[in-house]
């Protein structure tokens, strides 16, 4: 394709403030903008508030106008007395650290070494927030005309459900078009929709102990959140001979890809099943240790008991390696959005007291649904298997998927930028997770990540590679002006 114009001179500008660009960069990482408790005027903490003011004096040096938004997020505007025709959509806020698994640097001490700089946020997000921070800047000092305004916006509580959008969406109106460089290259047009529920289920354990063989649950725990594959569950049993366990342990880790261990203390065997962390929205890349563990339930003679039954239950509507929902029926599919995903993600179970003669389940799935799925054939089809099962479900509708057309007028303007900076064509993606546009009528997600490129997003030794980061900046302002010349 034939280069614009202006290329040469944005290109050279941003290799002229690679500097600049690093030490704004390492100046954001240096805030460890968790989301903390709330206080007077700083709804997600004190550091997501410093990251919000280091943003917008940031912003103001580079000749944008800027508002605070009560500290839920910070905009800048490039030409304001224009007709605003773009959102850049970024986010300011971390997830938590594990400082002793860094082996870089410290968390929030970045370092540059070679072409990468580590740190939390680096690649997610505050990286592609300074490329867009310099797209703008490079249009505005350069003098490059556009016929509309653009407003780059920062948040600062997107990693903990973007209460921050919401307030901001209260008060302003969306953009004619919308992009938010946190996630992949060339550019992601369709997110799934998402169900996710509690699943509980609690009652008196009417049937008798008919063999004193069986096994008995006394209690079974995994996972930490709702979006997150369990690496390892722990469940507590008693009855039956430790050969019965160890023949049922080996089974399940050539069956299901597992470490299982077996304990005996006391009267009780403590099972612990180790799998592979990793997200609800790509199933594939874990090993669910807690479907692991109900399957091995299912190789023991367990107890003739509600309890019990109900976890047998549970292991059949959410079978070990079964990522689609084909169990219960709900492995949807299209050529636009790809495959359903589903997980079972959180389980807890316990006995009341040491007679055992009552129990209380409480469970989470997780389900990425493609454009096909909607709440007659997901969500009301699963509700209707789980009452019929003795299962309660909590969540009434599921979040439904977000799509832009691939023809339009945002998509291709955009893969016109991509190309001219990768010099292929490229096809919009479609993803599990969910990213800031989510919702929004014309928003999609365009770059900084590229796929050869694992920057160890969330985390330990996050980083931003700088080439990328330069890239992404011309990319970004050939974009702007794109849509807004």
């Amino acid at each position: 394709m034939s280069q614009p114009a202006y290329k040469s001179q944005i290109d050279a500008w941003i290799d002229a403030h690679m500097e600049d660009m690093t030490a704004d960069l390492s100046a954001l990482i240096r805030i460890p903008s968790v989301r903390g408790e709330a206080k007077e005027g700083k709804p997600y903490g004190k550091q997501c508030a410093d990251a919000l003011l280091q943003m917008q004096q940031l912003m103001e040096e580079g000749g944008l106008k800027t508002r605070n938004y009560e500290n839920h997020c910070v905009a800048g505007d490039l030409y304001p007395d224009r007709e605003k025709a773009l959102d850049i959509l970024v986010h300011l806020d971390v997830v938590p650290v594990s400082p002793e698994t860094w082996t870089k640097t410290e968390p929030f001490e970045p370092l540059v070494e070679g072409d990468k700089i580590y740190g939390r946020g680096s690649s997610d997000d505050k990286g592609p927030a300074v490329a867009a921070l310099y797209a703008l800047r490079a249009i505005r000092e350069l003098q490059i005309p556009l016929s509309h305004g653009v407003r780059l916006v920062c948040g600062s509580d997107e990693e903990c459900g973007s209460g921050d959008l919401d307030y901001y969406y209260g008060i302003e109106e969306e953009a004619a078009f919308t992009i938010s460089p946190d996630a992949n290259y060339p550019l992601i047009n369709i997110e799934k929709g998402r169900l996710e529920s509690l699943v509980s289920a609690e009652g008196k354990q009417t049937e008798p102990i008919a063999d004193p063989g069986q096994v008995r649950v006394i209690s079974v725990q995994s996972g930490d959140k709702s979006n997150v594959i369990p690496g390892s569950a722990r469940m507590v049993l008693s009855g039956g001979a430790m050969d019965l366990y160890a023949g049922a342990a080996r089974e399940t880790e050539n069956y299901c890809g597992v470490k299982v261990s077996v304990e005996e203390q006391e009267d009780r065997r403590v099972v612990c099943v180790e799998g592979l962390v990793g997200h609800a929205a790509y199933p594939e890349k874990g090993v669910n240790a807690l479907t692991a563990a109900l399957w091995m339930l299912t190789r023991l003679p367990l107890a003739q008991r509600e309890g019990e039954q109900k976890l047998l239950a549970l292991a059949a509507l959410w079978p070990h390696g079964d990522l689609h929902g084909q169990a219960l029926g709900v492995n949807y599919s299209d050529p636009e959005s790809g495959e359903l995903t589903m997980s079972l993600d959180l389980l807890q179970y316990e006995t009341k007291d040491e007679s055992e003669d009552s129990y209380s389940l409480k469970a989470v799935f997780d389900c990425r649904a493609p454009l096909c799925a909607n709440d007659e054939n997901l969500t009301q089809k699963i509700r209707a298997q789980l009452e019929e099962a003795g299962f309660r479900m909590e969540a009434d509708a599921m979040t439904p998927p977000h799509c832009v057309s691939a023809d339009s007028e945002l998509v291709q303007k955009l893969l016109d930028s991509y190309e001219l900076y990768f010099g292929e064509r490229g096809e919009p993606l479609a993803i599990g997770g969910g990213t800031y546009v989510h919702g929004l009528q014309n928003g999609v997600a365009f770059g900084c990540a590229e796929s050869s490129v694992d920057n160890r997003m969330h985390g330990n030794d996050e980083f931003m590679k700088l080439s990328i980061l330069s890239r992404s900046a011309k990319i970004i302002a050939d974009a702007v002006i794109r849509l807004c010349g």
